[in-house]
Formats: structure tokens, sequence, C-alpha cells
């Protein structure tokens, strides 16, 4: 197994905020709490200790027994993760995601991983406390078309549905044929077997969404003690009733949340665009098929769409009497997990920690703790058959994860037996100009406009020119083009990332669970790097 780092910036993928937050940017450091570095966690998990109490362990313990109910087993160390939260030297580590179908793409594994590597790092530091790796399940996220399908070779698999409300909730009815058609495609190996009986033993013998994608996680890293959550649970939200008061009688959210956004941009970046802008109210309301927005009226609330409106009193009833009923918007959601679990930190991708960045101020006014923002790992697995091509024409990392206009161009000047880079010409003309600019001066400053102007004229003739060139020492070595472009694509399909496109079962179906211990291995939580994995 051959690896190497490179470092967000430089991959050209990771947002210029999430590059500066993990670089120690001053101005930004006002928007997180304590930095990822395993000496922090200690001044987490003792403040973390003074408001999780006795009472909210055992809520959180007996929720989890109930939701994992008979898949879970008393020698399992998924039991053991739970039954220690109960202890008040027990913290947790969470990440979250979507439903998607068959863990959806890539870096959902990633997400996971880092958070058990991360929990194993803290234990050798800490061994008097215990750290529990927990996957919170976005069931009460209504957005069906992003979770229904994945992508394997290159082939969508899309479970074609018109449901709406919480998908955690989503009958499975049907999706049998679409987990057919997959299944032909996956052949006879023994790694194929192994996948059709995750699918029998999750998508097939389960009645909800929820509930088949806990048993396929489940089945994936029980044995490494991931412990799965979902929160739409009516104790845990017992425990979130006076932040939902608190939301719908002061709209404390929307205040916070645009106040920090404002502060980003007056300290951070004057052009920085908020990655969620909150609402007067981030709460929806549940019901059996829907996940209605509330928003308030004169009279008091109602949802966006008018169907169902209550007096302030009414609603505050309901808060008091099913709050099961009641789901955070993505930004109280974050606020909700901090209240019912011991957590310390929070793995999570870009575009999530770009959101997070908008809460402290939150948080604070909630008397929640911050907690800890980690980025999670982020990867490109690399075949042996193309890391040898790679090294063949003399092919690095860091070329590859060029835009591929770029990476062509690159080496169609390298493999070029005459050189096409004209940049010494216009150094010549630079100089050329900067002498008739002297003699302008000296003579009549009225042509110094001219002067610019046919110098522009000459650059732009000379750029056109390249481009020329370049262009028909393509054609001419149009095979080593394509070529190029078909291993770039096996790494970015469509010039996206990998880890975003591609389905694990891809990789999966060639090294089984084997690829779990490799990323296992070669996945450091604080690295904050791409790692660049080869598999042999």
């Amino acid at each position: 197994m051959r690896s190497q780092q490179i470092s967000y910036r430089k991959s050209g993928y990771v947002s210029k905020i999430i590059c500066d937050l993990f670089e120690g940017n001053k101005p930004l450091s006002q928007f997180y709490g304590e930095t990822p570095e395993i000496k922090n966690f200690q001044k987490q998990f003792t403040e973390k200790q003074k408001t999780f109490t006795e009472n909210k362990r055992i809520t959180l313990v007996d929720a989890l027994k109930r939701q994992y109910d008979t898949l879970l087993l008393k020698d399992s160390p998924v039991y053991q993760n739970i039954k220690s939260i109960s202890l008040n030297n027990t913290f947790t580590i969470t990440t979250g995601h979507q439903l998607n179908l068959m863990t959806g793409p890539l870096y959902f594994l990633y997400k996971i991983i880092s958070t058990l590597n991360l929990c194993k790092k803290l234990k050798i530091a800490y061994p008097k406390y215990n750290f529990v790796p927990i996957y919170w399940m976005a069931t009460e996220d209504h957005d069906f078309e992003e979770i229904s399908f994945f992508n394997f070779k290159s082939k969508n698999f899309k479970w074609n549905q018109n449901k709406g409300g919480a998908v955690g909730k989503f009958s499975l009815d049907g999706i049998e044929s679409l987990f057919s058609v997959f299944e032909k495609n996956l052949g006879t190996t023994s790694t194929a077997i192994e996948l059709k009986e995750l699918i029998q033993g999750s998508y097939l013998s389960s009645k909800t969404l929820a509930e088949a994608t806990r048993k396929l996680v489940h089945k994936l890293f029980e044995s490494e003690g991931l412990v799965i959550l979902d929160g739409d649970d009516r104790a845990l939200k017992m425990e979130f009733v006076p932040k939902i008061k608190e939301e719908l009688q002061s709209r404390s959210c929307e205040f916070h949340v645009n106040k920090s956004i404002s502060k980003i941009q007056s300290d951070y970046d004057s052009s920085y665009v908020p990655q969620v802008n909150p609402r007067k109210i981030n709460l929806f309301y549940l019901t059996e098929n829907d996940r209605l927005r509330i928003i308030q009226t004169e009279k008091g609330f109602a949802d966006a769409d008018s169907n169902l409106s209550w007096t302030r009193e009414e609603l505050l009833q309901e808060v008091e009497n099913t709050p099961e009923r009641f789901s955070p918007n993505v930004l109280m959601r974050p606020l909700y997990q901090e209240t019912v679990l011991p957590n310390l930190c929070y793995v999570g991708g870009g575009g999530e920690l770009a959101y997070w960045l908008e809460l402290k101020s939150y948080f604070e006014s909630q008397k929640v703790l911050f907690p800890i923002l980690l980025h999670r790992n982020a990867a490109v697995l690399v075949s042996k058959k193309i890391a040898k091509k790679m090294q063949n024409i003399q092919l690095n990392p860091l070329d590859v994860f060029l835009k591929r206009s770029l990476l062509i161009n690159k080496k169609v000047r390298q493999i070029s037996n005459i050189d096409l880079d004209l940049r010494f010409l216009k150094k010549t003309l630079e100089k050329q100009f900067d002498l008739l600019e002297k003699l302008v001066i000296q003579t009549d400053a009225s042509f110094e406009g001219a002067v610019k102007a046919q110098k522009k004229k000459q650059f732009k003739g000379i750029d056109y020119l390249e481009k020329r060139l370049l262009k028909a020492q393509k054609r001419k070595l149009k095979d080593q083009v394509q070529r190029l472009i078909i291993l770039h694509d096996s790494l970015f399909p469509n010039e996206k990332l990998q880890e975003r496109t591609v389905n694990f079962s891809e990789f999966y179906l060639e090294y089984g669970g084997e690829l779990l211990s490799i990323l296992s291995q070669n996945l450091d939580p604080l690295s904050l790097k791409f790692d660049w994995i080869i598999l042999e």
C-alpha cells in the first residue's frame, strides 16, 4: 500500500474558508471553538462534563437501545459503547449524513472512518476516558432527490418514487426492482455475493429507509463499535423542548446567525457568501406524509403552505405534548445534536463546516458548548493499474488534481518535441515596450495611450497564436490526449472528485471487506490533507 498527501489548498477542491479554518486564520478563529488537536480535547471534555447530566445519559442510552431493538447483541462492541455512555467519563465524536441509497458517494465511508480513527487516537491519549463514535442519521431530511440514487461503474441507479415528508419513514415498497437490476451488474464473485447479502440484509428486509440504512451501516462497521443514532425520537426531542419553545418565542437562531454572518463579512472576508441563511423560524412540523416549514403569522403560526395554523399558545402546548412532531432545520439540528449527546467534536465536509462557523454565537446564547470542528478525511483511491499508467507518462498526483483542460495542455507541452510556451516572447515584448514608454514620456506623453493599446494588442496576439499552436499539436497527439482523458476520468469522473461520485460498492467488488481495513490504516483524521491511496 502506497499513499501520499496533498494539501487542501493545493488540491483546488477545498474552499478558501475551510483552508483558512485549518491553517489558523486569526480573523476566523472567533467563529469556532478549540482547534482539532489532541491536546485540546481535554479542555473540551472537562467543559462538557459540567453540563451533560446523568439523566441525559440515561435518556440517550435508553433511546439507543430502543432504536437498535433486536439488532443489538450483548457481545457486540456497539452494545458495549452504548452501555458506556451512561458513565460520566464517556464522550462522543459525531458525524452525520443523509440516508443515501447504498451510502451514496465514497466520502460517506471517509466520514465514518475519520470518526472511528479519531476515537482510537483519543483513547490512546486519554486512556481513562471512553470515546464513542456516532453516526447521526439525517432521517428527518425531506430532500428525496438528493438521496434517491447511487452510481456504479458510470451507471446511475435511481429509485423512482413520488414521496414527501421525512425520508427516514419512507416505505421501501418497490425498491426490490432497483436492486434486482443492480445485482445483475455485480456478477458472481465472492465479493459480489457479499454485496448482495448486504442488500438482502438491509434494503430487502426492512420496512423503512431509516431501518435499512441502520442495518447496512451496522453491518459494515459493527466490529468497530460505531453507534448509529436516529434523532427522530420522542424521548430525545423531549430534551430539546426548551430550545424549540425559545425559537418559537424569540427567534434566537435568526438573530445570532445573521449577526455572525455580518461579522464574518466585516472581520474575515467582505465577499463571504453565507453557506446557509437563517429563516425567521428554523423549525419544521412533521406529519405522516409531510415536513412542513413553520412560519409566524399575525394570529400565531402556520405552515408555509397554509395547511395548518396555530395560535401561539396552541403551538407551545403542541411542543409540550408532541415534541416528536417538531423537526429542527439545518441550522438548528447542530444545536439539537449537541444538546442530546455528550459530544466533543463534529466531523463533517467543507459545506457542513462552513455553516457550523455561523453558529458559535447562537450556541453561546443557548448555553450549549460548541464542539471542536474537524474536516473529514478526503481521498482518491487509485488502482495499481492506473498508478502504473501514471508512472509511465510521468504524471504525478498533483497533476491529476488540475482541471482537465489544464492537465491536457501541460502534458501536450511536455511530450511535444517543440516548445509551445511563448512566455519568452512576452518577456521580450515587455522589455521593448518599457523602452518605448520611456521614449514617449521624453518626447510626447500624448502617445502613451496608443503605446499601451498596441502593447495589449501584441500580447493578445501572442496568446491567440499560442492557443492555435497548442490546438494543432493536440490534433497531432490526439491518441495520447484521448488516453490521458480516459485516465483522468477514471480518477475524476466527469471532472468531479471521485469521492463525490463513485459508490463504495465499486471498490468493494474488487477488495471486499479489506477495503475498510485499507481506509482505516491510511486515513489519519488529523492530517487535514487529501490522501492519495494506491490500492495494491
